[in-house]
């Protein structure tokens, strides 16, 4: 066993050994030792940076074979400066370019690989498509291009106030106003709950034969024609008033002439009132009560054979009326019913020597009932019946020729009313009417019944309106029944700007009497041109043409209205 000198000494002597057996090899290699150059290769940081890129075991390699001087001909450092490099037409680079480039930015890319689509944060703006198959063309603008924005929107405002911007905790919203269709419309005033509109028209012209007579005898006039509307603003139940009047005055005077027996009285102003209030009470949401109160002040029409020859003016009548029924609807269907009352009083008639003559025989109390069933057959079309029953019993048994008229009558007529796309609005229909007398004498009367009332907006600028009544009219003439009545009348409004409107209107018709041969021909033409200066001041020229064409000699008769008015409304 060696001490420990001993076993130091031994390490030495095996590590000598070791170092002389190789300077031994070092010396039989013929082999000379070189140093290593520092050259830019050995600090390439990428993968394999110690081997030149054409020497690399990984590299990408020409499907054609395995010679290399493709891919050594491209590298910049192994080309001769002089040599040109060789043409790359019809050969795709093998290195130095990904695999895919040159896809387009959505869809798939040249190794046919679905190209994954960049997530977006959420909240960021989604990126346009490159333009290409499938997008959509541009928008070609042919106005002025808005080059920035105007300053006037991004400039320092005052801030509303919270009650107009509807930011109050607690407030109610604010109700969005209606779109004014008619900038000179009238605007009208708020009552409570009631807005109201007025207005007055002052007129002055000229009638050619005020009287309607066979000799024409004509006259300076003038015209007041006030109106009233006010309509209830509630969510539920309505009430609607609708006042309209006129009063016609002549500045001359038409004293009877000897030996001429005229219908025309010596004085021939007259008024004319129209009014009625509407109600409807909605009770629930199918179930609905309406009324009516209705109130007419007038004249015999001048012309009419039931004016008395001889008079000092034209006598008034009045009739007051009501309506009271109920509305109900069934989904589609929609049944109507009510009871109407009306009474028709006469004022005496004042004659041209001081007398006075009653019209009490002329005085009447009509009663009946109305009903109609409607089905809403498809949005804007909705077929209806509708049938009316009354009676009429005057105040004296007969009147002063001695006849009885009391009578009984009605009417049955079907038709529809419209709403076509805001184009056609209306009713219209056709009957049959009929009526007849207590006094045998007085054969019944009856006859074809048509009523219509349609609005067609033929542009923005151009209305037509059509209207048709029917009705059986009492008279006073001995051995007639009655009167049966047909109008007619068409108009068209132009509108040429919006503050001036053309107005034609045409109206014909006839009148038939039962039981005597006459029979009258009503024409009239019409010709208006309003001028509207502001929203409560109009300006209208009218020239209006009526012809009465009767078979009776001496009784027809033509006039010629001229008259030039302002209407001032609120």
């Amino acid at each position: 066993m060696m001490s420990g000198p001993a076993r130091g000494l031994g390490k030495h002597a095996t590590t000598l050994r070791a170092l002389l057996a190789c300077l031994a090899l070092i010396a039989f290699d013929e082999t000379l030792a070189k140093a290593q150059t520092l050259t830019s290769d050995l600090l390439r940081p990428v993968r394999d940076g110690f081997v030149l890129p054409q020497d690399s075991p990984l590299r990408l390699t020409s499907d054609s074979s395995g010679d290399k001087s493709g891919d050594q001909a491209n590298d910049a450092r192994l080309r001769d400066k002089d040599t040109p490099a060789p043409s790359r037409i019809g050969r795709i680079p093998t290195y130095g370019l990904p695999a895919a480039s040159g896809a387009s930015g959505s869809g798939f890319d040249s190794l046919n690989r679905t190209r994954k689509k960049p997530k977006l944060y959420p909240g960021r703006a989604k990126p346009k498509l490159p333009p290409g198959p499938g997008s959509p063309a541009p928008v070609i603008s042919t106005g002025p291009v808005r080059l920035s924005i105007p300053p006037s929107e991004t400039a320092n405002k005052a801030p509303i106030p919270p009650a107009m911007a509807g930011t109050v905790v607690g407030q109610p919203t604010r109700k969005r106003l209606k779109i004014d269709n008619d900038p000179f419309g009238a605007v009208g005033d708020y009552a409570g709950s009631f807005l109201i509109k007025s207005a007055v028209e002052l007129s002055t012209g000229y009638d050619t034969n005020p009287g309607r007579t066979f000799v024409p005898r004509g006259s300076p006039l003038y015209q007041v024609a006030p109106e009233f509307l006010a309509i209830s603003d509630w969510e539920r139940h309505a009430l609607v008033a609708d006042l309209r009047g006129s009063y016609t005055g002549y500045t001359n005077t038409f004293p009877p002439v000897d030996g001429i027996v005229s219908s025309a009285p010596t004085d021939m102003n007259r008024p004319d009132f129209l009014g009625h209030v509407d109600g409807r009470l909605d009770v629930s949401r199918d179930t609905r009560v309406l009324a009516q109160l209705r109130l007419r002040v007038t004249t015999d029409n001048p012309g009419s054979p039931n004016v008395q020859a001889g008079l000092a003016k034209y006598p008034l009548y009045a009739t007051t009326g009501a309506t009271l029924g109920v509305d109900q609807s069934f989904n589609r269907l929609q049944v109507s019913a009510g009871a109407t009352a009306d009474r028709t009083v006469y004022q005496n008639s004042l004659l041209t020597d001081g007398t006075v003559s009653s019209n009490d025989d002329r005085n009447y109390n009509q009663f009946g009932g109305v009903g109609r069933v409607s089905y809403d057959l498809r949005p804007g079309l909705k077929p209806f019946a509708e049938v009316e029953a009354d009676t009429r019993v005057h105040d004296q048994l007969a009147d002063n020729n001695g006849y009885q008229r009391n009578s009984d009558g009605g009417f049955v007529k079907v038709g529809t009313s419209f709403e076509l796309s805001r184009l056609l609005t209306g009713e219209a229909a056709i009957g049959w009417t009929a009526r007849t007398y207590e006094d045998p004498r007085l054969l019944p009367l009856q006859g074809l019944l048509t009523s219509a009332s349609l609005v067609w907006a033929a542009s923005p600028l151009t209305t037509v309106k059509f209207l048709a009544v029917t009705s059986i009219d009492e008279t006073t003439v001995p051995g007639v029944s009655g009167v049966l009545t047909h109008l007619y009348t068409a108009e068209v409004d132009h509108d040429f700007r919006s503050w001036l409107t053309a107005i034609g209107r045409f109206t014909w018709g006839t009148q038939a009497y039962q039981g005597d041969l006459r029979f009258d021909r009503i024409y009239s033409i019409t010709g208006e041109l309003v001028y509207k200066l502001a929203r409560d001041l109009w300006v209208r020229g009218t020239l209006r043409r009526d012809i009465l064409d009767s078979n009776q000699p001496g009784s027809s008769s033509a006039a010629t209205v001229a008259m030039l008015g302002v209407r001032l409304q609120n």
